[in-house]
C-alpha cells in the first residue's frame, strides 16, 4: 500500500529513513525549520518527494509547485525527527496545538536525552511520546525508530545489526491499532521486523532503553555486548 508521509526534520534520520520510504514506492513530503534544507533533502530523495515549507503547512497552502495543495490534505503518517529541543517549535510552526495533526499517525523518533549521557529529559512517570501526544491533540502517536542510529537505515537495505543474519527488530508503542498497522507497515519498508511492545504507557520505556544505548556506545561499549543473547525457542 502507498503511505502518503510528511517528513518533519532535514536531518540524518529524516534522510535515511525518506530514502528507503521513498525507493519502496510511498509519497514523501518533507518540511523542516530550513525551507532550503528541505528542498535539497526532497531533490537527494528523489521520486517525487516535494519540499513544503512550515509556514504553507500552517495556512493548508501547500508548495509552491502545488500552491491548492494542503500539505495534511493527502497525508497518512508524519514522522517527527527532529532534535527534541525543536519540538514544541515545530509543531507550533504547523498548527498542531491546534489539531493541524488530528486523525494522523505521528510517528515519535526523538530521543529526549542529554547529550552523550543518555540521561532521559522528562518527568518521571511520563514520556517524550506522551508529550508529543499532548501537543498535537486527535494525533494518534506512536513511538517509533529512535534505537536506532540513521546510519543503519542509511546502509544497504540488507544490512542487519552486523550480529546477525537477521533483520533488525523495531520495537513500537501506541494507543491506536490502525496508527500501529501503518507504521507496522514502515518497518518492514525499510528491512525491519516491527515488534508492538504495547500501548504508549510503555513509551518511557523504550525511550530509558535509547539511553542505556546511546550512555554506552559514547563510553565505548558495543551496546549488544551488553545484551544477553535469549533462546527463541
Amino acid at each position: 500500500m502507498r503511505i502518503r508521509i510528511t517528513i518533519l526534520g532535514t536531518g540524518t534520520l529524516a534522510e535515511a529513513l525518506g530514502r528507503r520510504w521513498a525507493h519502496a514506492g510511498h509519497e514523501i513530503t518533507v518540511a523542516g525549520r530550513s525551507v532550503e534544507k528541505a528542498r535539497q533533502l526532497a531533490q537527494r530523495l528523489g521520486a517525487g518527494a516535494r519540499a513544503v515549507p512550515l509556514a504553507a503547512i500552517a495556512a493548508g497552502a501547500g508548495s509552491e509547485a502545488n500552491p491548492g495543495t494542503a500539505a495534511w490534505a493527502g497525508a497518512d503518517a508524519v514522522l517527527l525527527a527532529v532534535a527534541y529541543t525543536g519540538v514544541e517549535e515545530i509543531f507550533r510552526a504547523v498548527g498542531a496545538p491546534g489539531g493541524a495533526l488530528s486523525g494522523l499517525t505521528v510517528i515519535d523518533a526523538t530521543n529526549a536525552v542529554d547529550h552523550g549521557v543518555g540521561v532521559l529529559r522528562v518527568p518521571p512517570g511520563t514520556s517524550h511520546a506522551q508529550r508529543v501526544a499532548e501537543l498535537t491533540p486527535g494525533a494518534r502517536v506512536v513511538k517509533a525508530f529512535h534505537l536506532f542510529p540513521s546510519e543503519q537505515w542509511a546502509a544497504a537495505e540488507s544490512a542487519d545489526t552486523g550480529t546477525t543474519n537477521l533483520p533488525p527488530s523495531v520495537t513500537i508503542c501506541g494507543d491506536d491499532a490502525a496508527a500501529l498497522r501503518t507504521t507496522e507497515e514502515l518497518v518492514r519498508d525499510v528491512g525491519a521486523e516491527p515488534v508492538v511492545l504495547g500501548g504508549l504507557d510503555r513509551a518511557r520505556q523504550l525511550e530509558e532503553a535509547a539511553g542505556f544505548v546511546i550512555s554506552l556506545a559514547f563510553s565505548g561499549v558495543d551496546p549488544s555486548r551488553a545484551v544477553p543473547a535469549m533462546p527463541t525457542s
